[in-house]
């Protein structure tokens, strides 16, 4: 009697592939053991607890290397291995390296802030939520069904309302988790009931399998699978901040730790973009004369409300440095747009979505650089107004010329010389998919980002009001400075590092 039963439940076991999960799964190991180590590391060795998770999101990162020797998939289905919940491939990887480097970045301005904190932040829930976040988004880009992209989409993202708002007694930092909790579970509920439309109509979770059947839907389930696909979008929209879901963004930025609000404007949008990518483009490519204008009539309208936005925030205003920085990354949201946009319309839709990847990577590193320098100003001048940063190059001449980089970067101008090339690569793939419109709005957009990123730059190096105030620089905050500033000046000397991933390997 046993003997037809063990053949039947050795087909239902996996094999895993604990090489291929190793970045993720390491992170979220790490999360645990920082966590319950919290439990009996005394209060002033908690400042360990840090610096082994900096260690833990080094360690995942360097997991990616033995992962590129080529695709690896996990948890397939069993009676067709090519059909698979799990695939390490070059995009996951790509996306893997920005969320885990910018979690390391993050990671290490937040020794800092911590220490300044002086136990308004409870340090073992902070390093555990953190790292738990990490690990979701690192799992977002290889997720290759629908069950488990929103899984990873929400591990990302529900540590993430706890950090913004872990900041003991302080009502900004309340409202604005509840901001962010509230616009992302509406979110999620829209995503949600797109995708259960999707698989009513398909029968299937998997993003391949979901791309062969959508095509020849029973007519009477036709209208219940475009009716899916519209809300499956729209969830996704609000995670990328694209508006008019980007209302939460300023708030929360400015609510939250700053080395969170660093995160989100990286790893949240890491997340949201590859997420819709996997959606649009490997699941629903049948779709695309629906995603097609809407993602780019979202694109143009995102960078132009963000960039007019940042445009128009007040130097003198507390925390105008921090807000000025997230109507930024709204604007910034409109250009990776872009080519997702695009891909609907081109030929070679690689070609496409590894433009917005290859921006993706060259924001991910100066926009974080712009946060640390922010974070080292914010030190001494709390209320971080854009003013603040007034003569910072007669107190702190490293600093400002970094930061005057980053800004440069930004704006795509000389010597952010990979800035440039990103802004290029987007005005390629729009030419070339035939949105010549959106090129126009997007050469728009950038004459009027120029503006606001050059007033800043012009401020660091007028002469300070009163005495240069000398900023002390803590050892992991010049770690992150310099790592950023590193890896910026190395990708506008030789930019094709970075164009090179405009092969994603995703189809």
């Amino acid at each position: 009697m046993s003997s037809p039963a063990q053949p039947l439940a050795a087909s239902l076991v996996q094999s895993v592939d604990w090489l291929a999960i190793a970045p993720p799964t390491l992170a979220a190991v790490v999360g645990l053991a920082v966590l319950v180590a919290d439990l009996f590391v005394a209060e002033h060795r908690k400042a360990l607890l840090g610096w082994t998770s900096v260690a833990g999101l080094a360690a995942a990162a360097l997991m990616l290397l033995p992962l590129l020797d080529g695709d690896r998939s996990t948890f397939c289905l069993t009676g067709d291995a090519t059909v698979c919940s799990y695939t390490a491939d070059r995009f996951t990887l790509v996306i893997q390296f920005l969320v885990l480097g910018g979690a390391l970045l993050a990671a290490l301005l937040s020794v800092t802030a911590l220490k300044d904190a002086r136990k308004e932040l409870p340090e073992g829930e902070y390093w555990f939520l953190l790292l738990s976040s990490a690990a979701g988004a690192a799992l977002l880009p290889a997720s290759r069904d629908l069950a488990t992209l929103i899984v990873a989409l929400e591990v990302a993202s529900l540590p993430a309302f706890a950090l913004v708002g872990l900041r003991h007694g302080d009502r900004k930092s309340s409202e604005a988790a509840l901001k962010f909790f509230l616009s992302s579970v509406t979110a999620t509920a829209v995503s949600l009931m797109g995708i259960s439309f999707v698989y009513a109509s398909t029968g299937t979770l998997y993003l391949t399998q979901v791309a062969d059947r959508i095509q020849n839907v029973d007519g009477q389930l036709g209208t219940l699978a475009q009716t899916g696909v519209v809300l499956t979008l729209v969830g996704f929209a609000f995670k990328t901040a694209a508006v008019p879901f980007h209302f939460w963004v300023p708030d929360t930025y400015v609510g939250a730790p700053l080395p969170i609000a660093a995160y989100l404007s990286v790893i949240g949008k890491a997340v949201g973009f590859s997420g819709l990518i996997l959606v649009t483009v490997v699941a629903l490519p049948s779709y695309a004369d629906v995603w097609g204008p809407a993602l780019a009539a979202l694109a143009a309208l995102t960078m132009t409300i963000g960039n007019v936005g940042a445009l128009r925030q007040q130097a003198t205003r507390a925390y105008s440095a921090v807000r000025l920085l997230a109507w930024s990354s709204v604007g910034q949201a409109g250009y990776l747009l872009v080519p997702i946009a695009a891909a609907a319309y081109s030929g070679d839709a690689e070609k496409s979505i590894g433009s917005t990847v290859a921006y993706a990577l060259m924001y991910g590193a100066v926009n974080l650089g712009a946060f640390a320098v922010a974070a080292l100003v914010g030190r001494t001048k709390t209320r971080n107004r854009v003013a603040d940063y007034r003569g910072l190059y007669a107190s702190s001449p490293v600093s400002a010329l970094l930061l005057a980089f980053f800004l440069l970067c930004l704006a795509g101008l000389p010597p952010g010389v990979i800035g440039l090339f990103a802004k290029v690569t987007v005005f390629s793939a729009a030419v070339d998919a035939g949105l010549g419109w959106l090129a126009v709005i997007m050469a728009v957009n950038v004459v009027i980002a120029l503006f606001y990123y050059l007033q800043w730059t012009g401020l660091l190096f007028r002469a300070p009001e009163g005495e240069p105030e000398k900023h002390r620089v803590p050892a992991p905050l010049t770690a992150a400075i310099a790592l950023t500033g590193v890896l910026g000046i190395v990708l506008s000397g030789a930019p094709q590092l970075v164009l090179r991933f405009t092969d994603t390997g995703l189809f």
